[in-house]
Protein backbone atom coordinates (compact mmCIF):
# COMPACT_ATOMS: atom_id res chain seq x y z
CA UNK A 1 0.00 0.00 0.00
CA UNK A 2 1.09 3.64 0.25
CA UNK A 3 2.44 6.08 2.84
CA UNK A 4 -1.06 7.22 3.83
CA UNK A 5 -2.00 3.63 4.72
CA UNK A 6 1.21 3.28 6.74
CA UNK A 7 0.38 6.47 8.66
CA UNK A 8 -3.17 5.32 9.42
CA UNK A 9 -1.88 2.03 10.84
CA UNK A 10 0.87 3.62 12.92
CA UNK A 11 -1.42 6.32 14.30
CA UNK A 12 -3.97 3.73 15.41
CA UNK A 13 -1.39 1.40 16.95
CA UNK A 14 0.42 4.36 18.51
CA UNK A 15 -2.81 5.50 20.15
CA UNK A 16 -2.96 2.22 22.06
CA UNK A 17 0.62 1.09 22.77
CA UNK A 18 3.67 3.01 21.63
CA UNK A 19 6.11 0.24 22.52
CA UNK A 20 4.26 -2.37 20.49
CA UNK A 21 3.88 0.12 17.63
CA UNK A 22 7.62 0.80 17.59
CA UNK A 23 8.36 -2.92 17.25
CA UNK A 24 5.78 -3.15 14.47
CA UNK A 25 7.38 -0.17 12.72
CA UNK A 26 10.83 -1.77 12.82
CA UNK A 27 9.37 -4.97 11.41
CA UNK A 28 7.05 -3.52 8.77
CA UNK A 29 8.86 -0.37 7.64
CA UNK A 30 12.54 -0.97 8.34
CA UNK A 31 12.58 -4.63 7.30
CA UNK A 32 9.58 -5.49 5.12
CA UNK A 33 9.22 -2.23 3.19
CA UNK A 34 12.99 -1.89 2.81
CA UNK A 35 13.40 -5.39 1.38
CA UNK A 36 10.26 -5.09 -0.75
CA UNK A 37 11.62 -1.93 -2.38
CA UNK A 38 15.26 -2.98 -2.74
CA UNK A 39 15.51 -6.77 -2.68
CA UNK A 40 15.66 -9.26 -5.52
CA UNK A 41 12.75 -11.54 -6.39
CA UNK A 42 14.57 -14.45 -4.75
CA UNK A 43 15.24 -12.50 -1.54
CA UNK A 44 11.65 -11.34 -1.28
CA UNK A 45 10.38 -14.86 -1.89
CA UNK A 46 12.68 -16.24 0.83
CA UNK A 47 11.93 -13.70 3.58
CA UNK A 48 8.72 -11.74 3.02
CA UNK A 49 6.00 -14.43 3.28
CA UNK A 50 6.84 -15.29 6.89
CA UNK A 51 7.46 -11.63 7.72
CA UNK A 52 4.05 -10.68 6.33
CA UNK A 53 2.05 -13.46 8.01
CA UNK A 54 3.73 -12.77 11.36
CA UNK A 55 5.47 -16.13 11.63
CA UNK A 56 8.83 -14.40 11.97
CA UNK A 57 9.92 -11.01 13.30
CA UNK A 58 12.33 -8.77 11.46
CA UNK A 59 14.46 -5.73 12.16
CA UNK A 60 17.09 -3.45 10.68
CA UNK A 61 20.67 -2.89 11.85
CA UNK A 62 22.07 0.57 11.21
CA UNK A 63 23.07 2.49 14.38
CA UNK A 64 26.23 1.58 16.27
CA UNK A 65 27.61 2.39 19.76
CA UNK A 66 29.50 5.43 18.46
CA UNK A 67 27.46 6.20 15.36
CA UNK A 68 23.87 7.35 15.61
CA UNK A 69 23.17 10.53 13.66
CA UNK A 70 26.60 10.11 12.06
CA UNK A 71 25.44 6.82 10.59
CA UNK A 72 27.72 6.91 7.54
CA UNK A 73 30.70 6.70 9.88
CA UNK A 74 29.72 3.13 10.86
CA UNK A 75 32.51 0.65 11.54
CA UNK A 76 30.70 -2.65 10.95
CA UNK A 77 32.26 -4.04 7.80
CA UNK A 78 31.76 -6.80 5.26
CA UNK A 79 34.62 -8.25 3.26
CA UNK A 80 34.33 -10.61 0.35
CA UNK A 81 36.29 -13.86 0.40
CA UNK A 82 37.86 -15.53 -2.60
CA UNK A 83 34.88 -17.90 -2.73
CA UNK A 84 32.50 -14.95 -3.11
CA UNK A 85 31.04 -15.15 0.38
CA UNK A 86 30.82 -12.07 2.58
CA UNK A 87 32.22 -11.97 6.14
CA UNK A 88 30.61 -9.45 8.52
CA UNK A 89 32.25 -8.11 11.66
CA UNK A 90 31.15 -5.39 14.05
CA UNK A 91 28.42 -4.32 16.44
CA UNK A 92 25.03 -2.65 16.06
CA UNK A 93 23.30 -0.81 18.91
CA UNK A 94 19.77 0.40 19.78
CA UNK A 95 18.28 -2.32 17.57
CA UNK A 96 14.52 -2.66 17.91
CA UNK A 97 13.46 -6.34 17.82
CA UNK A 98 17.13 -7.16 18.44
CA UNK A 99 15.94 -9.81 20.87
CA UNK A 100 12.56 -11.52 20.81
CA UNK A 101 12.65 -13.24 24.20
CA UNK A 102 13.99 -10.24 26.14
CA UNK A 103 17.19 -12.19 26.76
CA UNK A 104 19.65 -13.72 24.29
CA UNK A 105 17.54 -14.87 21.35
CA UNK A 106 17.88 -12.44 18.42
CA UNK A 107 15.08 -11.54 16.04
CA UNK A 108 14.32 -13.92 13.19
CA UNK A 109 15.62 -11.88 10.24
CA UNK A 110 17.51 -8.65 9.71
CA UNK A 111 18.67 -6.17 7.14
CA UNK A 112 22.21 -5.06 7.96
CA UNK A 113 24.13 -2.02 6.70
CA UNK A 114 27.90 -2.51 6.57
CA UNK A 115 30.97 -0.82 5.14
CA UNK A 116 32.22 -2.55 2.00
CA UNK A 117 34.75 0.01 0.79
CA UNK A 118 37.08 2.80 1.85
CA UNK A 119 34.79 5.83 1.86
CA UNK A 120 31.79 6.69 4.04
CA UNK A 121 29.48 6.13 1.10
CA UNK A 122 30.81 2.64 0.36
CA UNK A 123 28.01 0.95 2.26
CA UNK A 124 26.13 -2.19 1.28
CA UNK A 125 22.95 -3.80 2.55
CA UNK A 126 22.61 -7.48 3.47
CA UNK A 127 19.66 -9.65 4.42
CA UNK A 128 20.25 -12.49 6.86
CA UNK A 129 18.61 -15.09 9.06
CA UNK A 130 18.81 -14.40 12.78
CA UNK A 131 20.18 -17.88 13.44
CA UNK A 132 23.29 -17.42 11.29
CA UNK A 133 26.47 -18.66 13.09
CA UNK A 134 28.54 -15.85 14.59
CA UNK A 135 25.51 -13.58 15.03
CA UNK A 136 24.38 -12.99 18.61
CA UNK A 137 22.79 -10.63 21.12
CA UNK A 138 25.49 -8.66 22.90
CA UNK A 139 23.20 -7.24 25.56
CA UNK A 140 19.54 -6.46 26.15
CA UNK A 141 19.33 -2.69 26.60
CA UNK A 142 17.27 -2.10 29.72
CA UNK A 143 16.42 0.82 31.98
CA UNK A 144 14.73 2.76 29.19
CA UNK A 145 12.67 5.83 30.11
CA UNK A 146 9.83 4.72 27.85
CA UNK A 147 8.92 2.30 25.04
CA UNK A 148 9.55 -0.49 27.52
CA UNK A 149 7.34 -2.99 25.70
CA UNK A 150 9.65 -2.76 22.69
CA UNK A 151 12.78 -4.92 23.08
CA UNK A 152 16.04 -3.14 22.29
CA UNK A 153 19.42 -4.84 22.02
CA UNK A 154 23.03 -4.70 20.96
CA UNK A 155 23.81 -7.17 18.18
CA UNK A 156 27.26 -8.64 17.51
CA UNK A 157 28.69 -9.90 14.21
CA UNK A 158 31.69 -12.17 14.75
CA UNK A 159 32.91 -13.47 11.39
CA UNK A 160 29.35 -13.94 10.16
CA UNK A 161 29.53 -15.63 6.75
CA UNK A 162 26.85 -14.70 4.24
CA UNK A 163 26.46 -16.00 0.70
CA UNK A 164 26.68 -13.68 -2.32
CA UNK A 165 22.88 -13.90 -2.51
CA UNK A 166 22.63 -12.00 0.79
CA UNK A 167 23.67 -8.73 -0.85
CA UNK A 168 20.61 -6.49 -1.35
CA UNK A 169 20.95 -4.33 -4.45
CA UNK A 170 24.39 -3.27 -5.60
CA UNK A 171 27.68 -3.41 -3.74
CA UNK A 172 28.44 0.02 -2.23
CA UNK A 173 24.97 1.16 -3.31
CA UNK A 174 23.02 1.08 -0.07
CA UNK A 175 23.14 4.77 0.88
CA UNK A 176 20.23 5.47 -1.47
CA UNK A 177 18.27 2.56 0.06
CA UNK A 178 19.04 3.90 3.52
CA UNK A 179 17.95 7.47 2.82
CA UNK A 180 14.76 6.42 1.03
CA UNK A 181 13.80 4.14 3.92
CA UNK A 182 14.58 6.84 6.48
CA UNK A 183 11.94 9.03 4.83
CA UNK A 184 9.07 6.58 5.39
CA UNK A 185 10.44 5.73 8.84
CA UNK A 186 10.25 9.38 9.87
CA UNK A 187 6.74 9.80 8.52
CA UNK A 188 5.47 6.74 10.40
CA UNK A 189 7.22 7.84 13.60
CA UNK A 190 5.38 11.15 13.18
CA UNK A 191 2.14 9.18 12.84
CA UNK A 192 2.94 7.39 16.09
CA UNK A 193 3.18 10.82 17.71
CA UNK A 194 -0.25 11.86 16.48
CA UNK A 195 -1.70 8.65 17.89
CA UNK A 196 0.02 9.31 21.21
CA UNK A 197 -1.26 12.89 21.31
CA UNK A 198 -4.79 11.81 20.43
CA UNK A 199 -4.97 9.43 23.39
CA UNK A 200 -3.47 12.05 25.70
CA UNK A 201 -6.01 14.63 24.52
CA UNK A 202 -8.96 12.25 24.85
CA UNK A 203 -7.86 11.32 28.38
CA UNK A 204 -7.50 14.89 29.61
CA UNK A 205 -10.74 15.95 27.89
CA UNK A 206 -12.73 13.27 29.75
CA UNK A 207 -10.97 13.96 33.01
CA UNK A 208 -11.65 17.70 32.76
CA UNK A 209 -15.39 16.91 32.82
CA UNK A 210 -15.25 14.22 35.51
CA UNK A 211 -12.95 16.04 37.94
CA UNK A 212 -14.74 18.58 40.09
CA UNK A 213 -12.93 21.32 42.02
CA UNK A 214 -14.50 24.28 43.81
CA UNK A 215 -17.90 22.69 42.99
CA UNK A 216 -17.54 22.71 39.21
CA UNK A 217 -15.79 20.65 36.51
CA UNK A 218 -12.22 21.79 36.03
CA UNK A 219 -12.84 22.34 32.31
CA UNK A 220 -14.59 25.57 33.32
CA UNK A 221 -11.29 27.05 34.52
CA UNK A 222 -9.28 29.11 32.05
CA UNK A 223 -5.98 27.42 32.90
CA UNK A 224 -7.44 24.01 31.96
CA UNK A 225 -9.11 25.41 28.86
CA UNK A 226 -5.72 26.60 27.63
CA UNK A 227 -4.30 23.07 27.80
CA UNK A 228 -7.35 21.52 26.11
CA UNK A 229 -7.77 24.03 23.30
CA UNK A 230 -4.11 24.38 22.42
CA UNK A 231 -3.55 20.62 22.53
CA UNK A 232 -6.42 20.07 20.10
CA UNK A 233 -5.16 22.76 17.72
CA UNK A 234 -1.59 21.42 17.84
CA UNK A 235 -2.76 17.87 17.12
CA UNK A 236 -4.95 18.86 14.19
CA UNK A 237 -2.29 21.09 12.65
CA UNK A 238 0.39 18.40 12.95
CA UNK A 239 -1.89 15.67 11.63
CA UNK A 240 -2.84 17.81 8.62
CA UNK A 241 0.83 18.33 7.77
CA UNK A 242 1.49 14.62 8.27
CA UNK A 243 -1.18 13.35 5.88
CA UNK A 244 -0.50 16.11 3.37
CA UNK A 245 3.10 14.92 3.23
CA UNK A 246 2.18 11.22 3.18
CA UNK A 247 -0.24 11.77 0.28
CA UNK A 248 2.56 13.23 -1.84
CA UNK A 249 5.13 10.52 -1.08
CA UNK A 250 6.39 8.04 -3.64
CA UNK A 251 7.88 5.10 -1.75
CA UNK A 252 10.05 4.16 -4.71
CA UNK A 253 11.85 7.51 -4.80
CA UNK A 254 14.21 9.40 -2.54
CA UNK A 255 14.66 13.16 -2.23
CA UNK A 256 11.54 13.92 -0.16
CA UNK A 257 13.54 14.90 2.91
CA UNK A 258 12.32 18.45 3.50
CA UNK A 259 8.81 17.46 4.48
CA UNK A 260 9.50 13.96 5.82
CA UNK A 261 11.95 15.52 8.27
CA UNK A 262 9.54 18.40 8.78
CA UNK A 263 6.61 16.28 9.89
CA UNK A 264 8.73 14.32 12.33
CA UNK A 265 10.17 17.55 13.73
CA UNK A 266 6.69 19.01 14.29
CA UNK A 267 4.69 15.91 15.22
CA UNK A 268 7.12 14.48 17.77
CA UNK A 269 7.49 17.81 19.53
CA UNK A 270 3.71 18.19 19.50
CA UNK A 271 3.24 14.71 20.97
CA UNK A 272 5.48 15.45 23.91
CA UNK A 273 3.81 18.81 24.55
CA UNK A 274 0.30 17.33 24.50
CA UNK A 275 1.33 14.46 26.79
CA UNK A 276 2.85 17.02 29.16
CA UNK A 277 -0.39 19.05 29.14
CA UNK A 278 -2.36 15.89 29.88
CA UNK A 279 -0.32 15.23 33.01
CA UNK A 280 -0.75 18.84 34.06
CA UNK A 281 -4.55 18.65 33.65
CA UNK A 282 -4.75 15.38 35.57
CA UNK A 283 -2.39 16.62 38.27
CA UNK A 284 -1.32 13.91 40.70
CA UNK A 285 -3.59 11.40 38.96
CA UNK A 286 -1.64 11.91 35.76
CA UNK A 287 1.67 11.18 37.45
CA UNK A 288 0.75 7.61 38.35
CA UNK A 289 -0.09 4.59 36.22
CA UNK A 290 -3.86 4.70 36.89
CA UNK A 291 -4.07 6.72 33.68
CA UNK A 292 -2.03 6.20 30.50
CA UNK A 293 -0.64 9.73 30.28
CA UNK A 294 2.48 9.17 32.39
CA UNK A 295 3.45 6.33 30.05
CA UNK A 296 2.67 8.41 26.98
CA UNK A 297 4.83 11.22 28.36
CA UNK A 298 7.77 8.84 28.85
CA UNK A 299 7.25 7.23 25.46
CA UNK A 300 7.08 10.57 23.67
CA UNK A 301 10.70 11.49 24.35
CA UNK A 302 12.19 8.70 22.26
CA UNK A 303 10.31 9.97 19.22
CA UNK A 304 12.40 13.15 19.40
CA UNK A 305 15.58 11.03 19.28
CA UNK A 306 15.04 7.75 17.43
CA UNK A 307 14.81 7.72 13.65
CA UNK A 308 16.63 11.04 13.56
CA UNK A 309 17.09 13.61 16.31
CA UNK A 310 15.33 16.97 16.21
CA UNK A 311 18.71 18.54 15.58
CA UNK A 312 19.33 16.34 12.54
CA UNK A 313 15.95 17.31 11.10
CA UNK A 314 16.76 20.99 11.53
CA UNK A 315 20.10 20.46 9.77
CA UNK A 316 18.59 18.44 6.93
CA UNK A 317 15.71 20.82 6.36
CA UNK A 318 17.94 23.88 6.32
CA UNK A 319 20.18 22.21 3.77
CA UNK A 320 17.19 21.33 1.56
CA UNK A 321 15.86 24.87 1.79
CA UNK A 322 19.00 26.68 0.69
CA UNK A 323 18.13 26.66 -3.02
CA UNK A 324 14.40 27.33 -2.59
CA UNK A 325 13.44 30.94 -3.29
CA UNK A 326 9.67 30.74 -2.78
CA UNK A 327 7.43 28.84 -0.37
CA UNK A 328 4.12 29.70 -2.06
Amino acid sequence: MDAVAACIIHEELGAVDQGFCLSYLAHSMLFVNNLARNGSHEQKKAFLPQACDGTKIGGMCMSEPGYGTDVLGMETNAKRNADGNWVLNGRKFWITNGTIDDKKTPGDMFLVYAKTGRTNKDISLFVMDGRTPGFSVGQRISGKCGMRASPTAELVFDNVVLSPNALVGKENGAVVCMMRNLEIERVTLAAMSTGLARTALETMNRYATERVAFKKPIREFGQIQKHLAESYAKLMAARTYLFHTAAKMDLDKEGQRLDTDGVKLICTTMGKEVADSAIQVLGGAGYIADYPVERLWRDSKLLEIGGGTLESHQKNMTREMQNITSFE
